[in-house]
């Protein structure tokens, strides 16, 4: 028997995390797990650019909604991450990436052996549909295993 353990990356977003993690829990429970959290630096970009034109116009930088979405990204990604440990109940390792989220997701499973992910499309909608366009570029593009999980309906 080998003593080597695999490693599953596990994708938190906001919508669908609690599924992910219940599936690392019960798929891979003696595997090394990292949670990955991305955040997505598109939305304050836009902040940014917005301020730039029209809405800024006559005030200083220090009202640039950009920079308020940048600071509670950061603090939401990382209260994300740390209930998702919480709930995963077992040592683990956090990881907070920015930028586009289905490029650092694809990037960040190179050293994985399985990546856990959950559908984010319409979950009534079977087919195509269930995948929206980051999860699907996920499907299409990781470097490892995907295990693809319905996120909890309540």
């Amino acid at each position: 028997m080998s003593d080597v353990k695999t490693t599953a990356l596990v994708w938190i977003s906001p919508s669908t995390w609690p599924a992910c993690v219940d599936a690392a829990r019960d798929r891979a429970p003696d595997d090394h797990v990292v949670l990955l959290h991305v955040g997505d630096d598109r939305i304050a970009a836009e902040a940014h650019r917005a301020y730039a034109g029209l809405l800024g116009r006559g005030h200083g930088p220090e009202r640039d909604p950009g920079s308020r979405l940048e600071a509670l990204s950061g603090v939401a990604g990382a209260d994300l991450l740390e209930e998702a440990a919480h709930r995963l109940g077992r040592p683990c390792e956090l990881l907070d990436r920015h930028g586009r989220p289905q490029e650092e997701v694809v990037r960040a499973a190179a050293d994985a052996d399985l990546l856990i992910c959950a559908r984010d499309g319409d979950p009534d909608r079977p087919g195509p549909h269930s995948l929206g366009p980051e999860s699907r570029f996920v499907v299409d593009h990781a470097p490892c295993p995907v295990l693809l999980v319905w996120p909890h309906r309540n």
